[in-house]
């Protein structure tokens, strides 16, 4: 990117910033997520560390946040609540420890990680050891008095604890006889083991006698994060819904609206917690450690899961359990903090415009990030359907890097209003399929370019067609290869018949040399087709044929998916296998037989009847049968026939955090109940998680009950 092209960018990424940071900040509006401001922000961050010539005092990256609100007294930090650099991989950090030593070589650097709460930063002055001012951050250098609020939360002590003289020794130096503290750092005894870094007892009462002195005479300023727990989130969340309000997007917008609530009261209400992460005070203190330590003993709850860490590779270690096990916290988190342990070393490596050498944020994947749509490509489906794939530039999301994602058809593009050069927020959660959810179009150029439909299937050249009534464009040949490709890996699918080792690149290859042609050609397959083929060995021809053996006996629920009929999925494919058992009765089953089922519509049933009626189709499902594929017959277990969900139908909208979808699925059937794919009148519940989509709002308009997790689980049991 040339120095012009970088300013232009750079001016648009600051303006789209600003705008959203003052919605979050002062507002307390969310419009993006905050991983998408972090993404934008991280780009920004890069780009002028390219051309550290275009950054500027005004820039998002030189300031901490918005202009307090107006309902509350303004308070001045004496030392500014700055902001933190942000990373997201090992080697950022690693880039990050480099540049550091390189300010302060002589430096001591190890290091103390705290989880990153998602809360409302407040700082907290204690005169003579007694609560008598608390502020919001603010902009960093003024922030909101809103000290009767946070008197009402439980967790911060209007007093600081006084610590007695043991407690100080024992906090400043360490005993490294293994008999001094057997349960070893962290222990939970009445008096933990001594966490120092020196040598010997030192003037230990020389720091103990600051500690008294401030809490007697002095000023003690505690910094740290308000937050709201996730299961008090919850609760406010159903009582809004009650009294038919407006929800909360998340826990920290709650926290932060409870916190500037004129009325002390509504605080008190909301149960919000606290936790220290900062003591400023001139009480000798070598680490930031001991900090945490010393507010623990002068009564401040500090979060029990930050360690010390004395390399990146134990940084790294806790990096990794906290994101593994931060679905199961109390609390939301989206990454941890690594700090410089030693106070001088931290001290001498200074500010660099608005953030501290000495401290970085190690983010957590992103679940959402920004990146930029280079083009859309056209995949040919089994049906024939064409659907179009964003290629864009590599994006770090969710744990992986991301380079397409699927963009459904033209009615998309068009809700979207994408262009090829367009900024986009991208989304993924965990597996499932990273798509985008919106554009930012401040960030254009002028020099985007529309999406058009392909006039022609991109594969053989055929004449592109979208069906009246249809959102999908199609290719009108039936024997596109494409078609056949496609078709074929979805037979061999997980969720079909689950033929391990048979991905894309292995069933292209067995169509290129002309092994495999149709479904049937795969159970016709020896050792001796698959050894003399590129990229084969004994041992691997050997595995995909007992694979394939393996696969042979399918129950008929796959079977039916298997085939890949337009608009049959696996809700459908189950429904059918209920209502008929055999696989001779759904090939024999009429129009009416079909329409008569419950959750298949007339679109569905057309495709059926077409499907099975078709001479090419019919020849299909013969050929597998003369292979030897065995299909089992359906039958009802007895303990799901006796279920009490027995002749109820559930419908799933949105993410559950206790289980994934298909459990869901699996349990209600389990207890005889029926899973649906769309909402209708026949329906008896809808599943309502995080995030619920159109079901939810049909559910609404329908009168059919809508249940939460909490309460469907309650079913469960």
């Amino acid at each position: 990117m040339t120095r012009d092209e970088a300013k232009k960018r750079i001016k648009k990424l600051r303006g789209e910033i600003d705008h959203h940071r003052y919605l979050y900040h002062v507002l307390d509006k969310l419009e993006i997520s905050e991983a998408v401001l972090d993404s934008l922000k991280h780009e920004l961050y890069k780009l002028e560390q390219q051309f550290p010539d275009l950054i500027t005092q005004d820039s998002p990256t030189q300031r901490v946040g918005g202009r307090p609100l107006p309902e509350f007294h303004k308070v001045a930090h004496r030392t500014p609540m700055l902001s933190m650099e942000d990373v997201f991989s090992l080697e950022e950090l690693e880039a990050w420890l480099e540049r550091v030593t390189k300010v302060y070589p002589s430096g001591k650097y190890d290091f103390y990680s705290e989880i990153k709460m998602d809360g409302l930063a407040v700082s907290l002055i204690y005169r003579k050891g007694v609560l008598t001012t608390g502020s919001t951050r603010g902009d960093g250098r003024v922030g909101e008095n809103v000290t009767q609020n946070l008197k009402t939360i439980e967790a911060i002590p209007l007093r600081l604890r006084v610590p007695s003289e043991k407690e100080v020794k024992r906090l400043l130096y360490i005993d490294p006889s293994p008999q001094s503290s057997p349960a070893g750092r962290g222990s939970k005894t009445a008096l933990p083991p001594p966490i120092g870094r020196g040598e010997g007892e030192g003037d230990w009462r020389s720091v103990y006698k600051k500690i008294t002195h401030a809490l007697d005479h002095g000023e003690i300023e505690i910094r740290g994060e308000v937050y709201m727990s996730k299961n008090v989130f919850d609760e406010l969340n159903r009582e809004q819904k009650k009294k038919g309000e407006a929800l909360f997007a998340n826990p920290r917008n709650a926290a932060a609206g409870a916190i500037r609530q004129l009325n002390s009261n509504v605080t008190a209400s909301r149960r919000l917690s606290f936790f220290g992460y900062a003591l400023l005070g001139d009480l000798e203190l070598e680490t930031h450690e001991q900090a945490h330590e010393l507010m623990k003993l002068l009564g401040v709850s500090v979060n029990p899961f930050n360690k010390y860490c004395a390399t990146l590779e134990e940084i790294q270690k806790f990096h990794e359990k906290i994101y593994q096990t931060r679905e199961k916290l109390p609390y939301w988190t989206d990454g941890i903090v690594i700090g410089i342990n030693d106070n001088k070393t931290f001290g001498r490596l200074g500010v660099v415009g608005k953030t501290p050498r000495g401290i970085v944020a190690y983010k957590f994947p992103a679940e959402q990030v920004t990146t930029k749509v280079k083009d859309v490509r056209w995949q040919v489906g089994r049906t024939g359907v064409l659907t179009p794939v964003a290629v864009m530039e590599p994006a770090f999301v969710a744990g992986s890097t991301v380079q397409h994602a699927t963009l459904h058809n033209m009615d998309e593009i068009e809700r979207l209003g994408l262009k090829i050069g367009d900024t986009v927020i991208l989304e993924k959660a965990g597996d499932v399929i990273p798509k985008i959810v919106q554009v930012l179009p401040k960030l254009r150029t002028g020099h985007e370019k529309v999406i058009h439909p392909p006039a022609h299937c991109p594969i053989c050249g055929t004449k592109a067609e979208r069906p009246e009534g249809e959102v999908a464009t199609v290719c009108t040949n039936k024997d596109c290869p494409a078609k056949h490709q496609e078709r074929l890996l979805h037979f061999v699918s997980k969720k079909a018949f689950d033929i391990e080792g048979l991905g894309d690149r292995i069933v292209r290859q067995l169509m290129e040399v002309g092994l495999v042609a149709t479904p049937a050609d795969i159970f016709k397959l020896e050792k001796s087709d698959l050894i003399d083929l590129e990229r084969f060995a004994d041992k691997s021809a050997e595995n995909i044929i007992a694979a394939i053996s393996k696969s042979r006996t399918v129950n008929l629920p796959r079977f039916i998916y298997a085939l890949g009929i337009k608009h049959v999925g696996e809700e459908t494919a189950l429904d059918l296998a209920k209502q008929f058992g055999t696989l001779k009765k759904v090939r024999d089953a009429s129009l009416e037989d079909l329409y008569a089922i419950p959750n298949i519509g007339e679109v569905v049933a057309q495709s059926l009847y077409e499907y099975f009626s078709d001479k090419q189709n019919k020849k299909l499902v013969d050929d597998l049968l003369t292979a030897g594929v065995k299909i089992e017959n359906y039958k009802l277990p007895a303990y799901r026939q006796a279920g009490k969900f027995k002749g109820l139908a559930f419908v799933l909208t949105g993410s559950l955090e206790s289980m994934s979808r298909d459990d869901a699925k699996q349990k209600i059937r389990d207890l005889g109940g029926d899973v649906a794919s769309s909402v209708s009148k026949n329906t008896d519940y809808v599943v309502v998680g995080s995030e619920p989509g159109d079901k939810y709002e049909k559910a609404k308009k329908l009168g059919v009950k809508a249940i939460d997790e909490k309460e469907f689980l309650g079913m469960l049991k």
